[in-house]
């Protein structure tokens, strides 16, 4: 049986978490830029919010928060999609990317609901699609 939608949709996903950590990467490389910080803290003081602590811990800890929950997502939905190929372990794949879809869209706090929901998409396609079975006279 063929998987190719669960393939591609899990493609898709862990495209969509590249660019997370991309971001991530692109908001680890600002953390450096001193007028980036100073425009940073001047909005939050606008705003009301002067004791946010360093602005650049923050970003800091912020980008590397999503460097990694993103890239556990990308390995995760790499090894669901190696399963698939070739139907080897399609309840295996299935179970895995609906974990990971799950535990992403929790800990992003709602940020990743797209590559989630591609995620849980291929997820259960993975669990409920059964074979073919041959018709036999």
């Amino acid at each position: 049986m063929k998987r190719t939608a669960e393939i591609v949709l899990g493609v898709i996903g862990a495209i969509l978490y590249a660019l997370f950590t991309f971001f991530g990467i692109v908001l680890m490389t600002l953390k450096g830029n001193d007028e980036f910080i100073q425009e940073m803290e001047n909005a939050f003081a606008e705003q009301g919010m002067e004791n946010m602590g360093s602005i650049s811990e923050m970003i800091s800890g912020g980008s590397w928060y999503l460097i990694i929950v993103s890239l556990v997502a990308i390995i995760l939905g790499i090894v669901a999609i190696v399963f698939l190929k070739g139907n080897k372990k399609p309840k295996a794949a299935g179970i895995i990317l609906i974990i990971t879809a799950v535990l992403s869209f929790v800990l992003f706090m709602g940020m990743s609901l797209i590559p989630a929901v591609l995620y849980l998409i291929a997820g259960i396609m993975a669990l409920v699609r059964k074979p073919k079975t041959p018709i036999t006279a």
